[in-house]
């Protein structure tokens, strides 16, 4: 379907003389079959070109696109170089081998705070000689003061999805369980990562001969929860010899989770823990062990965008209102929506009806404007940090969200586009070059029940804004309630 609509026959059927908004506010209405299902802004940023618009001043469900503003935002409010600390502190004295007092991890609201990055952690205290803690593990959540965040009603059959994980200050290892099964000449083994004693497996899959490898959805993972706070995850299908199936999880509350998570590495490079987990304040007069320090914002901002990471841009917007908390405020959500408001006005964008909500576009309430998206990436263009925001968004038909986009169209590498993605909502937001070598600022959004085509049509703008800018001479009104915003093509 996407090959008939991009073919250079489809473009060359449009009458050559139309102003280019025109064709695709008529396109995306014989598509979407509604005149008001998609916004367009489009603005040439060092080259010839006409600016466009299409119902732009229509406020929209944006979608994850608004993970560009939270991550713009972050770029210049705190810095490419803003790191999270998480600090691993001790009440006690070390006697021999032995720690005997509590080990505190205070935690300081790190976005991708990973296994890996745990055990090397924590792989130090067995460096120092300590093989056991006489005392509790005791988890610092302060960093972060929230009131939490409004509930997303997915429509989707998967509350454990990786993308609807809730951002918190005691965050690690994105709070995920890693589930895979392999079939050999056994039968089949499962396992899972990291190995929490509160997981289980109930392994149902049948092994057979070798042959084609399965894809996922031809397996059932059912997760059964216990009042022990363990869960049994059953799975169930057959898996042929050589092949291994996989999926992500998120099962556990944050804080068990993280706790589990430490004790289990612990337990892994030989220190023995004889107390319980809890959360709680660390002393003042607690010393500091040892440490680990994030990645800096920008490799951050670049797994938000590239992937399009929920729970990763909620605890970046999260970090925004902890680091500018003022008197009186206890919710950094709202502190951090405030932050990107003020920002965004003292760059003399209009901010009426734009609706942030949780910085990550997961939202059934977020809106934005075509209009004002496309003003935020011409500001994005002239930042400083321009070359770091633009180095986090997918490249067409190559990686992230567009990898599987466009391809064999001519635009492979011709644009760094962010997607999004919701029930009756398609986005893209980004950078496109056109056959002349113009850059363009684009922004489309598809609000549509059904919005299934909705992705082939903003590819369709993508295409036409490439193969056919708007440089002409004709002069069109861009959308009937645009007022005075005219074009010249």
């Amino acid at each position: 379907m996407l090959a008939c609509l991009l073919a250079p026959g489809a473009l060359a059927a449009d009458n050559p003389g139309r102003p280019w908004s025109h064709e695709m506010r008529d396109y995306a209405a014989r598509s979407l079959k509604d005149d008001h299902a998609l916004s367009v802004a489009a603005v040439p940023l060092n080259g010839p070109g006409i600016e466009q618009y299409v119902n732009a001043d229509q406020p929209m469900s944006p979608g994850s696109i608004m993970k560009l503003v939270t991550t713009y935002a972050a770029l210049e409010i705190l810095g490419p170089t803003h790191r999270w600390d998480t600090d691993v502190l001790t009440d006690g004295q070390i006697l021999g081998d032995t720690l005997k007092g509590n080990l505190y991890v205070r935690f300081g609201g790190d976005p991708k705070l990973t296994l890996e990055r745990l055990w090397s952690t924590l792989r130090e205290l067995r460096g120092m000689g300590i093989t056991r803690v006489d005392g509790h593990l005791v988890l610092d959540g302060r960093y972060f003061q929230l009131e939490g965040f409004p509930p997303f009603e997915d429509n989707g059959d998967n509350p454990y999805a990786p993308f609807l994980v809730e951002p918190s200050a005691y965050l690690t290892n994105l709070n995920l369980l890693h589930f895979q099964v392999r079939a050999d000449e056994r039968g089949t083994q499962a396992w899972v990562t990291p190995a929490l004693p509160e997981i289980r497996i109930d392994n149902r899959v049948t092994a057979l001969p070798e042959g084609p490898c399965p894809g996922r959805s031809r397996f059932e993972w059912t997760p059964l929860f216990h009042g022990d706070q363990n869960v049994t995850v059953r799975v169930t299908g057959e898996l042929p010899q050589g092949c291994r199936t996989t999926t992500y999880l998120s099962l556990l509350p944050h804080e068990q989770y993280s706790a589990s998570l430490i004790r289990s590495v612990l337990s892994e490079i030989g220190i023995t823990l004889t107390g319980a987990g809890m959360t709680g304040p660390t002393p003042e007069d607690a010393r500091l062990l040892t440490r680990t320090t994030s990645p800096d914002l920008v490799t951050m901002v670049r797994d938000i965008n590239k992937w399009s990471s929920n729970v990763m841009a909620r605890q970046l917007l999260l970090t925004l209102g902890a680091e500018h908390r003022e008197e009186g405020e206890h919710d950094d959500r709202v502190t951090g929506i405030r932050v990107i408001y003020q920002w965004l006005e003292r760059k003399g964008i209009n901010t009426a009806g734009m609706v942030i909500d949780n910085g990550a576009g997961l939202s059934r309430h977020g809106r934005l404007t075509a209009r004002q998206g496309i003003q935020i990436l011409q500001h994005a263009w002239n930042s400083p940090y321009a070359a770091d925001l633009m180095a986090s968004m997918p490249i067409i038909a190559m990686d992230g969200t567009m990898a599987r986009r466009l391809r064999n169209t001519g635009l492979d590498g011709l644009g760094r586009i962010k997607t999004g993605y919701l029930e009756n909502v398609r986005s893209i937001a980004g950078f496109t070059r056109d056959e002349n070598d113009t850059t363009w600022a684009v922004v489309g959004m598809v609000n549509n029940d059904p919005a299934w085509n909705g992705q082939a049509v903003l590819d369709r703008v993508l295409y036409s804004l490439h193969f056919r800018p708007p440089t002409g001479t004709a002069i069109s009104k861009a959308s009937p309630e645009s007022g005075p915003d005219r074009a010249i093509q």
